[in-house]
C-alpha cells in the first residue's frame, strides 16, 4: 500500500533526529531497525497519540478557527463565520469517506491523483493497517486536514458571499484542488512526492492552497461595500485570542500528529511548534512596536498563526534553532504582506488568509530547503541531495500548487457565480448575513 512509503520516509527523518545530536550530526539516512518498525504492526502507543492528533485537529476547526474568525469580523456576521465553518467540516467528512480518501491514497499510479480503487472506503477495515496504526485512524487523521483547508478559504470573502455558493464551491474545491494536491505531496506515487519535495504537515497541501484559493475569491467577489472608506474593527479580539490560542493548541495535533508515530518525530515537531510561534509572535509584535509604537493583541494573534503555518511543512525537518528563524522572518514578511502590499494593491481580503496562510505557507515551503541542512541543525537531505537542489525542488511544489489551485479556483468560482451567484446582495450585506441567511444573530440585546 503506498502510504506504507510514506510512512518509512517520515520514520526515516525522525530515526535522523534521534541518531546523533542536531548540530553535529552528518546528512544520514534512518537506522533500518528504525524503518522496520514502521510495518511492524500495530503499535498502542502510536496509535493513542493518533488517536488524540486527530481531535485536536478537529479542535483547531471547532471551535478553534470558527473562533478565530468569527472575532475578527463585524458582530453582524459573527454566525456565518460559525455556521460556514460548521457545514464545510462536516459536508467535507461525508466527502472523504465517499472519495476523498480514494483520490488521495487510493492506490493509483497517476502522479496527480489517487484514483477510485479505495472509494466509499473499500478494503480499509478495522484490521487493515497504515503502518503501526488502524488504518481508519489515518482515514480519520487526514479527514480532518481536508476539513480545516477548505474553512480557512471562507476569510477571503468573509461578510458578502452566499451561504449556498460557499457550500457548493468547498465542495468542488476539494474534490479539483485539495484532494489531487494532497495525492502529489503525500502519496508515493505523488509528483511532489516523486521529486522529493518536502513538506511535513500541509504547507502546500493546506495553506498555499487555502492562500491562493483565498485571494482569487476575494479579487473575483470584490470588496466590502465601505471597504477603505468606513472603518472595519473586529467585533471581539477576545473571541479572536480565544480561537487562536485554540488554534495553537490544535496545531500540535496538526504537526506532531504528522509524523504518524509517538516517537522521536512527533517530540521534534512539538518543539518546533512551540519555537517556531513564539519567535513569529515576538517578530510581529516587534515590528509593529517599531512601526507604529504600538504592539497589537491583532497583531499577536496574526504573528501566532503566521508562525504556525510557516513551520508546517518544517515541522519535522529542521532543529528548534531554525524554527526560531523560520518564524521571525514569517513575521516579517506576512506583516509586510498584510500591512503592505494589500494597501498598496487594495485588494480586500477580509481576514488575510493569502497574506497569513499564502504568504507564510511559501516562506515555509521555501524555508525548509534551506534549514533542513544538517549543517543548520536539521535532519539533513536524502542521499546525494544538496541544499540547492532541495530548494529548487521546494520552490518547484510551490510554483505547480499556485499554478494549479489558482487556475482551478478561477474556474470553479466562475462555474458558482453562474449556478447560484457569488455575492449577496448589497441590502443584506449591509443588514448582515447572520439575520439575512440565517434568521439568527450572534447576540440578543
Amino acid at each position: 500500500m503506498r502510504l506504507f512509503d510514506k510512512l518509512t520516509w517520515l520514520a526515516a527523518a525522525a530515526g535522523a533526529v534521534a541518531a546523533v545530536p542536531a548540530m553535529a550530526q552528518e546528512e544520514t539516512e534512518a537506522p533500518a531497525e528504525v524503518v522496520a518498525e514502521v510495518v511492524s504492526g500495530i503499535s498502542a502507543g502510536d496509535t493513542a497519540w493518533m488517536l488524540t492528533s486527530t481531535l485536536l485537529v478537529l479542535f483547531m476547526i471547532l471551535p478553534g478557527l470558527a473562533l478565530f474568525y468569527g472575532g475578527l469580523v463585524r458582530s453582524k456576521n459573527m454566525l456565518s463565520v460559525l455556521m460556514q465553518c460548521t457545514i464545510i467540516t462536516s459536508m467535507v467528512m461525508v466527502l472523504y469517506v465517499l472519495y476523498g480518501y480514494s483520490m488521495s491514497f487510493g492506490g493509483s499510479e497517476s502522479a496527480f491523483w489517487g484514483g477510485f480503487g479505495k472509494a466509499f472506503l473499500a478494503g480499509v477495515t478495522p484490521d487493515s493497517e497504515a503502518g503501526t496504526i488502524p488504518e481508519l485512524v489515518f482515514v480519520a487523521f487526514q479527514m480532518t486536514f481536508a476539513c480545516i483547508t477548505p474553512a480557512l478559504i471562507v476569510g477571503g470573502f468573509a461578510e458578502r458571499m452566499r451561504f449556498g455558493a460557499v457550500i457548493l464551491f468547498v465542495l468542488l474545491w476539494v474534490t479539483f484542488v485539495y484532494f489531487p494536491v494532497a495525492h502529489m505531496a503525500w502519496d508515493a506515487s505523488g509528483l511532489y512526492f516523486g521529486w522529493g519535495a518536502m513538506d511535513f504537515a500541509g504547507g502546500t497541501v493546506v495553506h498555499i492552497n487555502a492562500g491562493i484559493a483565498a485571494l482569487v475569491g476575494a479579487l473575483l467577489v470584490g470588496p466590502r461595500i465601505g471597504f477603505r472608506k468606513e472603518i472595519m474593527p473586529p467585533h471581539s479580539m477576545t473571541l479572536t485570542m480565544v480561537g487562536a490560542s485554540i488554534l495553537w493548541v490544535g496545531w500540535f495535533g496538526f504537526n506532531a500528529g504528522s509524523a504518524l508515530s509517538a516517537g522521536g518525530g512527533a517530540a521534534l515537531a512539538m518543539v518546533n511548534t512551540l519555537v517556531a510561534t513564539a519567535g513569529a509572535v515576538l517578530g510581529w509584535a516587534g515590528i509593529e512596536a517599531v512601526m507604529r509604537g504600538k504592539a497589537s493583541m491583532l497583531g499577536a494573534a496574526s504573528g501566532m498563526i503566521a508562525g504556525l503555518v510557516a513551520v508546517t511543512p518544517a515541522a519535522g525537518f529542521v532543529g528548534p534553532l531554525g524554527a526560531i528563524v523560520l518564524g521571525l522572518v514569517a513575521a516579517a514578511c506576512c506583516y509586510f504582506f498584510v500591512q503592505v502590499v494589500k494597501e498598496r494593491f487594495g485588494y480586500d481580503d477580509s481576514l488575510d488568509v493569502f497574506g497569513i496562510h499564502g504568504i507564510g505557507g511559501i516562506v515555509g515551503a521555501v524555508g525548509t530547503g534551506f534549514l533542513a541542512s544538517a549543517g543548520l541543525g536539521g535532519v539533513g537531505y536524502a542521499e546525494g541531495v544538496t541544499m540547492g537542489a532541495q530548494v529548487v525542488t521546494q520552490v518547484k511544489a510551490v510554483g505547480v500548487t499556485i499554478l494549479w489551485c489558482g487556475v482551478a479556483s478561477l474556474v470553479l468560482y466562475k462555474l458558482v457565480d453562474m449556478v447560484v451567484g457569488l455575492r449577496v446582495a448589497p441590502e443584506t450585506e449591509r443588514e448582515g448575513l447572520d439575520l439575512a441567511e440565517h434568521g439568527e444573530r450572534a447576540y440578543v440585546y
